[in-house]
C-alpha cells in the first residue's frame, strides 16, 4: 500500500486554545482493543519499557540531520521494526511531519521546517510518524483519516513513545504548541493505562508543566475506569446504583440498555448476564449474574474481581 500520513500541528502562534477533557474517548478505547487483537497481549508486553529520555534528546549542538536520523533509528529500535530505514528531511508544509507509507525497507519522513530551531520536539514528531510505518507493516487500521490518526496517537503512547507527544504540549500568556490528534488530557489518560499495566511512572520524564497537569488528569479517569461495577473495586453509590439496575432488569426482561452506563444486562436460557468493558484492554466481558466472581479478560488475560 501506498500512501502518506501527517502528524497535527497543533501550534498557536496567538495563543488560541487548545481543546481539553476527553472528546475521542471512545475511539482511543477502540484504539487499545485494535492494538490488543492485532499484537496479542504477549506482544504488547514486548514493550514493557518506555524509550528513555536520552534516546530522545536533541540539544542547539546536534547536527541537525545526523541527530534527527540518530533519534529516528533510536524509535526504530525501540519500536522493533526490523529493516526499516527511515530517511528525514526538512522543508515548508502545513502539518508538523509526513511520512510515504511505502512497501520499504526505506521510509521518507518529511518534518516542518519549524523543527529547525525547535529541535527538543523532534522526537515527538518522529515517534507519531515511525508508529505510522509500524501500523503500517502490522496492517491494523481503523476507516476514516480521524478515527486512523487517533489509533496512531494511542499505539505510540501505549507502546511507550507516546510520552514525548505529551511533553510537547506547552502553554504561556503568548502561545501555545501541542503535537497529535488527542488532547493533553487523552495522551495522559493512554499513559496512565500503560503505566498500570508495566508500572511505570511517565511523569518523570515531562520538561513541561503543562504536560504533567494533563497526565495526572488522564490518569484520574484511568483510575475510574478500575472503579466501575460490576468490578468490586467500585465504591459505594457505584454499587447501589448497580443493584438497582440489575434488579430492574431482572423484573422487566427485554428492555433496551441505557447507553450512559458502563454495563449493560441481557437475558438468557441461563438467566441474568452481564457485559462490562475490560477495564485494561476495554473488549467486552460477559459474565452470569451469581454474585462476587473472579473472572479473566479473554482478550487482554487480565484477571478481574466482581460482583455481579
Amino acid at each position: 500500500m501506498d500512501g502518506g500520513s501527517d502528524v497535527s500541528d497543533g501550534s498557536n502562534g496567538d495563543g488560541g486554545p487548545v481543546v481539553h477533557g476527553f472528546p475521542h474517548l471512545d475511539a482511543v478505547r477502540a484504539a487499545i482493543t485494535a492494538l490488543y487483537r492485532r499484537v496479542s497481549p504477549d506482544g504488547v508486553r514486548v514493550y514493557d519499557t518506555s524509550l528513555a529520555p536520552a534516546d530522545a534528546a536533541f540539544s542547539d549542538v546536534d547536527d541537525l540531520h545526523l541527530g534527527a536520523q540518530r533519534v529516528a533509528g533510536a524509535l526504530v529500535r525501540h519500536l522493533r521494526l526490523p529493516q526499516a530505514r527511515v530517511v528525514v528531511g526538512f522543508r515548508r508544509m502545513e502539518h508538523a511531519a509526513s511520512v510515504e507509507l511505502t512497501a520499504g525497507p526505506e521510509y521518507f519522513i518529511e518534518l516542518n521546517d519549524r523543527f529547525r530551531t525547535h529541535r527538543r520536539d523532534i522526537g515527538a514528531a518522529l515517534a507519531h510518524e515511525i508508529t505510522h510505518v509500524l501500523l503500517h507493516r502490522l496492517g491494523l487500521e481503523l476507516p476514516g483519516t480521524r478515527d486512523n490518526e487517533i489509533l496512531t496517537d494511542t499505539v505510540t503512547a501505549y507502546l511507550g513513545a507516546g510520552w514525548l507527544l505529551l511533553d510537547a504540549f506547552r502553554q504561556d500568556a503568548v502561545s501555545s504548541q501541542k503535537l497529535g490528534y488527542l488532547t493533553p488530557e487523552e495522551f495522559g489518560y493512554v499513559l496512565a493505562k500503560r503505566a498500570l499495566v508495566f508500572g511505570e511512572d511517565p511523569s518523570v520524564w515531562f520538561t513541561s508543566p503543562q504536560a504533567y497537569t494533563a497526565y495526572t488528569e488522564g490518569r484520574a479517569e484511568a483510575l475510574r475506569d478500575l472503579r466501575r461495577p460490576p468490578l468490586t473495586a467500585a465504591g459505594w453509590a457505584g454499587r447501589r446504583r448497580y443493584a438497582k439496575d440489575r434488579r430492574h432488569a431482572g423484573e422487566h426482561p427485554g428492555t433496551a440498555p441505557d447507553r450512559s452506563l458502563p454495563y449493560a444486562f441481557e437475558s438468557g436460557a441461563d438467566g441474568l448476564r452481564v457485559s462490562f468493558a475490560c477495564p485494561t484492554c476495554h473488549q467486552r466481558v460477559r459474565l452470569p449474574v451469581r454474585g462476587r466472581t473472579r473472572a479473566r479478560c479473554g482478550l487482554c488475560r487480565t484477571v478481574l474481581d466482581c460482583d455481579t
